[in-house]
């Protein structure tokens, strides 16, 4: 099941997403011909399809917001080893986990918006998990029950900054610098998650192409690590690292992530107004 967080007439609900968002009339990653079936509650627990049904595409009154509040975003440097390389850095022996804040968080067609102490931003396509359940101290056999699903992210970066600076928090925590979406997908197993394709696009032209496959620390050591130092709770995301190809991006630019089995996360890039 695809899973949106969206707003209509200006509430904001989530919904179930039908259709194929890889063959509709305007092309992959157009939300034309998808509509979503309003939930009655919240996806972290039992929840019913109300049978209202709505179309995401178009030129209606429905419009994709972020599919999730997270409380956190706990994110993975340097989880592949070519992207560790490209950069001129040693690869951790252990997950190397950072913050970005929840205002730093966007949704798919939200503008990034270029900071004023950057002169260097790139994007960074990432695998996204979200939690699903209140946990700490997770299992390694119990990681597949503490996730909902999986979304595209992307962690923007102020390059110069994260160079400059020996904490990131400006770097990766800038407004704007978390896109997330289009949905959360809850049909992919942790088998599946281990192996899905992984593009970023700028411009239409290919700059990231890697596989999930490619992770120095799968999906399970990531929850098993973040979740020994601190709970985490129901629509907290762990972001999972970037394959090679990192690049800058300019204010007029469009960036899009997209991420096999998932969908095609879109957003535009806009100066400090």
């Amino acid at each position: 099941m695809r899973i949106a967080r969206f707003s209509i007439d200006g509430n904001v609900a989530f919904g179930a997403v039908e259709g194929d968002p890889t063959s509709g009339p305007g092309g992959p990653g157009s939300l034309d011909g998808l509509v979503v079936d309003i939930i009655k509650g919240v996806p972290f627990a039992d929840f019913e399809l109300s049978g209202t049904k709505v179309p995401l595409g178009g030129s209606g009154s429905v419009r994709l917001l972020p599919p999730v509040l997270p409380s956190k975003v706990v994110a993975i440097g340097r989880n592949y080893a070519a992207h560790a390389a490209e950069l001129g850095n040693e690869v951790p022996d252990a997950p190397w986990a950072f913050f970005k804040p929840s205002t730093s968080v966007i949704g798919p067609g939200d503008s990034i918006v270029y900071p004023s102490f950057s002169h260097e931003v790139h994007h960074e396509a990432e695998l996204a998990v979200v939690i699903g359940r209140l946990c700490r101290e997770v299992p390694r056999e119990r990681v597949k029950d503490v996730i909902l699903g999986y979304t595209c992210a992307n962690d923007v970066t102020a390059r110069d900054t994260q160079r400059s600076e020996k904490q990131w928090a400006r770097a990766k925590g800038f407004d704007s610098s978390c896109p997330l979406g289009p949905w959360i997908e809850t049909g992919i197993d942790l088998a599946g998650a281990a192996d899905l394709a992984i593009t970023a696009t700028v411009n239409g032209e290919l700059r990231q192409a890697g596989r999930t496959g490619q992770m120095i620390h799968s999906i399970e050591d990531l929850v098993v690590n973040v979740s020994e130092a601190m709970t985490l709770l129901p629509g907290d995301v762990i972001l999972t690292g970037t394959p090679a190809g990192v690049g800058p991006l300019t204010p007029g630019d469009e960036v899009a992530v997209t991420i096999e089995g998932i969908g095609t996360l879109t957003n535009k890039v806009i100066s400090r107004g």
